[in-house]
């Protein structure tokens, strides 16, 4: 896993970390998600990128995900980019889980496309967040725009 998006973040409690502890607390929630996460295992979805409030996930689309047009069904890539919303949601290891999401299809993939699901954090006020998902292919066509609402729930993903 590799860094990217906000450089600080602050804990489940909200104690302000370095940027480095952030880093190091989100990878360490993405790994602990990970292990346990059997859906994006099950169909090969990888963390590309790791940061507070940022993830970025790749899946490549295979046959069993490609639908009577012979594009991927809207389905998986729902799946692809709520796995990126999840991630980046639970980054700051406070459990989270989706209030609401929405997609925009926007165009179609292909058995074999290598898709890029990068969530965004846009806003997080208490227990609320909002985060924005883009989809793209190997090409950099944007295939689905996602929007997910969290909020925070009692617990937390790793042990502190």
């Amino acid at each position: 896993m590799s860094t990217a998006g906000p450089s600080q973040g602050a804990n489940s409690v909200g104690v302000q970390l370095s940027p480095a502890d952030a880093q190091a607390l989100a990878e360490r929630v993405a790994a602990g998600m990970y292990a346990r996460d059997n859906a994006s295992q099950g169909l090969d979805i990888r963390i590309a990128k790791i940061a507070p409030g940022f993830a970025q996930l790749t899946m490549t689309v295979r046959a069993d995900m490609v639908n009577g047009h012979a594009i991927s069904h809207g389905g998986f890539v729902f799946t692809l980019a709520d796995s990126a919303f999840a991630y980046a949601c639970n980054s700051y290891n406070a459990n989270t889980v989706a209030a609401g999401c929405s997609i925009e299809f926007l165009a179609p993939s292909r058995e074999g496309d290598v898709l890029t699901a990068t969530a965004r954090e846009h806003t997080l006020v208490g227990r609320s967040g909002i985060y924005d998902v883009d989809v793209k292919n190997q090409n950099g066509d944007t295939i689905a725009l996602f929007r997910g609402k969290s909020t925070r729930i009692k617990g937390h993903v790793v042990p502190q």
